[in-house]
């Protein structure tokens, strides 16, 4: 038989108690906290997971304010070439209603003044700012207003290219200003028609028939007149073709490698027409320009009048639809913005979630189990408490 003497009994009881005590003071700390993992000992291995899971929080988190400041500055861009939209189609209207054979040389100035404000409103879109000191057309940045309204024309002051976001996507802050606003596909987007000097005579923007057949040439079509017959020949690259003196007709097609172009009206001895490739450098305002300029002079014919509508038209439809191309990239990216924006909240929870169950409580069951240590603990104090009345003294006393 053991025999375990009084100050043994007592040690036990006290350690006993103490290390209850200790339990339960660590479970309080945790229901006081919400977490299990009050630092790295407790649990390394959840410690370890925790810290990557924040460190995936704030990748995200600075992910998502550079996708704010790209949809942002996307959203500005969009609703201003909207704006741009609107006007071209306001001008649109101004010179098809210079086109009126009634109107006098004074109301066709009034429409050009009229046009001189709606290119100024459009300067001021395409210096439309971003709210945080910036603009939207700057390209890769400038601390001014990109474009310059000049005596010679509004320039671009800005670097061409795109700023982009510092984050793992590859997201845009501005728009190329330089492309947006001056680098539209000249006449109908593939070749140019050009009026040299005829004052009875006028062309139209022509269209494709056969894209195998076109070239890269410059065509010039020049007219005779003999005999009250007019004929024309077609030169290439200034170098005579197959097609010599040919009876012309006002309005008829004239095809040439796979271009068609129609005449109009009743071309004088000596002029001459000419189609070049499309080049991707007309200017909203250079076009404007041009028209306004034109109708504020005096004494023209109806033919010049019809051909400085006709090509302001071409113009005007050109511009828009590089502006309405534009649009829908910024449209297209905010579209691509919301998917970003999907997969950094996906994220997000997800390191969140990791977070969680690595180092936060479950307080129901924490709850039960500290109901546990105190029920453990009040029978550990009892225990003590029937242990002290164990003494010999307490016997011989009784």
């Amino acid at each position: 038989m053991f025999r375990i003497s009084t100050s043994n009994a007592y040690a036990a009881a006290i350690d006993n108690l103490q290390r209850r005590q200790k339990e339960m003071s660590e479970a309080q700390q945790q229901l006081t906290s919400g977490k299990r993992v009050l630092q790295a000992s407790d649990d390394p291995t959840a410690a370890a997971r925790g810290e990557r899971a924040r460190a995936l929080m704030q990748r995200q988190a600075a992910t998502q304010r550079a996708v704010d400041a790209s949809k942002n500055s996307m959203t500005l861009t969009e609703s201003a070439l909207g704006d741009a939209g609107e006007l071209v189609q306001q001008a649109r209207t101004l010179i098809v209603q210079a086109g009126n054979a009634s109107y006098t040389d004074k109301e066709r100035q009034d429409l050009a003044n009229q046009l001189a404000q709606i290119r100024g409103q459009l300067v001021g879109v395409a210096n439309r700012n971003d709210g945080a000191g910036g603009y939207v057309f700057s390209g890769q940045g400038v601390g001014q207003p990109p474009f310059i309204d000049r005596p010679g024309g509004v320039q671009y002051t800005g670097t061409g290219g795109q700023m982009q976001v510092a984050s793992d996507e590859p997201l845009p802050l501005t728009l190329d200003g330089q492309k947006t606003w001056l680098s539209a596909q000249s006449g109908n987007g593939v070749f140019k028609t050009s009026n040299a000097n005829s004052q009875t005579a006028w062309i139209d923007a022509g269209r494709v028939t056969d894209p195998s057949l076109l070239t890269d040439s410059t065509y010039e079509i020049q007219f005779s007149v003999s005999g009250g017959n007019t004929t024309y020949s077609i030169l290439k690259d200034g170098a005579a073709t197959a097609v010599v003196d040919a009876p012309f007709q006002s309005g008829k097609a004239i095809e040439i490698d796979g271009m068609a172009v129609s005449i109009s009206g009743k071309p004088a001895q000596g002029d001459s027409f000419s189609t070049e490739p499309s080049q991707p450098n007309l200017s909203i305002f250079d076009a404007l320009d041009t028209v306004i300029t034109d109708l504020k002079k005096t004494a023209r014919s109806n033919s010049q009048i019809t051909q400085t509508v006709q090509t302001a038209l071409r113009d005007m439809d050109a511009t828009s639809n590089a502006l309405q191309s534009a649009r829908s990239m910024a449209g297209e990216t905010l579209n691509r913005i919301d998917g970003v924006a999907s997969r950094v909240a996906d994220l997000q929870l997800f390191a969140e979630t990791t977070r969680s169950n690595a180092e936060d409580l479950d307080m129901v069951q924490a709850i039960s189990e500290f109901q546990n240590q105190q029920t453990g603990y009040q029978a550990a104090m009892q225990t003590y408490a029937s242990v002290q009345k164990m003494s010999l003294f307490q016997y011989i006393n009784g």
